[in-house]
């Protein structure tokens, strides 16, 4: 029988709801005076309770099983919270005169997101996955068309929800099989009761497809690029971040401990898939002017190799997917860092209009410098460092083409982020970007990711901790 003690193993949850609350009766009561300081207090709660809850602490189960917890879990949740952390300290456009009366909206639809996630990650049941699933879609829809006087933004949340919906309903029909053919919904009482045949491997099809959806793997990646340039810049680094970090360590989770038995058919999917999403995506970034369609060509490559880290199915390439995860963070969100500050102050987001950067602001040219380097797999940058652990552990298990394929693009993908460096220090531009100055906040966010994209490679603390709950996880 359950006691209240469960709810213990759901402490996180518990932590991110009271500060969700709390953001909530603060936009209901304050003043207009007081609204001014939302944006600190939001961060110092996300803060407190990341550090309340950095260290992953032991497994246990909440609801008959329906929620499970393990320390890789815990892990995962960590980084999701120091992404969201940042995203909030980069929120200065929803701190501005045309976004004012959306300040608490934006902060309190972002954690709902972000429960909606943790809920993903720590199911133990179909059910949950699916309630987590749609708390975090629903939110993100409304937070890519919050930017009401923008047609882009409008068009955003459209394609979103309602390419979500259709993802979702796809997802859903696929459970409705698996449940029909095992009679349970449960993670752990499936593995023994799924085959390879040929009704439950159509229903692993539609479920998965659902959740590629959320990852932006070819051919469910069209709607990455137009939401990606429609939202607003900080909603868009949010969704390429912390959204594509919960759904990878999802599939991963699912395919491990659910659908163990149908290895050969999702290696062989993944397999495909990997190539595909890799090749495509970087042949067409190489075309894209508007920086935030680059990016998203780019997220949609990244996907692909944080796919790697899946396809072994071992201990060691959950590591290597989390710790990609980790280190993609810093370097994504740094550029999107630059891009905010740009755009919100000029309203510039074409990779020509960088020309000449360096010349009025070097400080902004040297941290995009380094995010495009991470991003590419430049060493001594953490990049490199995640892309060199991920290819080893799908070579570990004998993938050898697919890591050639995918170090061939990796090369191919260094010509277009040198674009953007390129474009920055040595093309030249008569009337460059004018110098901008930036809040501390963001000044802060940005020295952050710097000092990850520059220390979270060379310290191998972050690996070797990661890799401490990786052994369990797939157990």
């Amino acid at each position: 029988m359950e006691n209240f003690s469960n709810f213990l193993f759901m402490r996180s949850e518990v932590s991110l709801l009271v500060v969700i609350l709390i953001l909530l009766v603060y936009d209901l009561m304050a003043n207009k005076r007081g609204m001014k300081y939302f944006q600190p207090v939001a961060i110092a709660l996300l803060a407190i309770h990341t550090l309340l809850h950095i260290w992953p602490h032991e497994a246990g189960t909440a609801f008959g099983g329906m929620y499970t917890y393990v320390p890789m879990a815990g892990v995962v949740k960590t980084i999701l919270n120091i992404a969201t952390l940042i995203v909030f300290l980069q929120a200065e456009a929803f701190n501005s005169e045309r976004m004012n009366n959306k300040k608490g909206e934006y902060y309190f639809l972002t954690l709902i997101t972000l429960l909606g996630f943790y809920f993903m990650i720590s199911s133990g049941h179909f059910l949950l996955f699916y309630i987590g699933l749609e708390m975090a879609s629903i939110p993100m829809g409304t937070l890519a068309a919050m930017e009401k006087q923008s047609k882009k933004s409008a068009e955003a949340g459209a394609k979103y929800i309602l390419l979500a919906t259709f993802s979702s309903g796809i997802m859903l029909f696929g459970i409705s099989y698996l449940y029909g053919t095992t009679g349970t919904l449960y993670f752990a009482d499936m593995p023994a009761l799924i085959g390879a045949n040929a009704l439950q491997i159509m229903a692993f099809v539609f479920f998965i497809a659902g959740i590629f959806f959320k990852i932006s793997l070819v051919p469910f990646h069209m709607w990455t690029p137009d939401v990606y340039e429609g939202a607003p810049t900080n909603v868009t680094s949010y969704l390429s971040v912390v959204s594509k970090g919960a759904a990878v360590f999802a599939l991963a989770l699912l395919l491990y401990k659910v659908f163990g038995n149908l290895v050969t058919q999702w290696q062989g999917i993944l397999y495909g898939l990997i190539i595909v999403s890799i090749t495509l995506a970087n042949l067409f970034a190489i075309r894209q002017k508007n920086i935030k369609r680059f990016l998203a060509f780019s997220s949609i490559s990244q996907a692909g190799y944080i796919v790697l880290g899946i396809v072994g199915g071992t201990a060691f390439g959950m590591t290597t997917l989390v710790y990609y995860i980790f280190v993609y963070l810093f370097s994504n969100l740094a550029a999107f860092g630059v891009i905010a500050i740009i755009e919100n102050r000029t309203g510039k987001i074409n990779i020509p209009d960088y020309k000449g950067l360096y010349t009025t602001n070097p400080l902004l040219s040297f941290v995009m410098m380094l995010s495009m380097f991470s991003l590419g797999g430049i060493p001594p940058f953490a990049g490199f460092f995640s892309k060199f652990f991920i290819f080893a552990a799908a070579m570990e298990q004998g993938f050898y083409i697919l890591v050639l394929i995918a170090v061939i693009n990796t090369i191919i993908s260094l010509y277009y982020y040198l674009l953007v460096v390129k474009a920055m220090f040595i093309d030249k531009n008569e009337h460059p970007i004018p110098s901008l100055r930036t809040d501390s906040y963001n000044k802060a966010s940005l020295i952050f990711c710097t000092a990850g994209i520059l220390l979270v490679g060379i310290f191998s603390i972050f690996m070797e901790k990661i890799d401490l709950f990786s052994f369990a996880m797939i157990q």
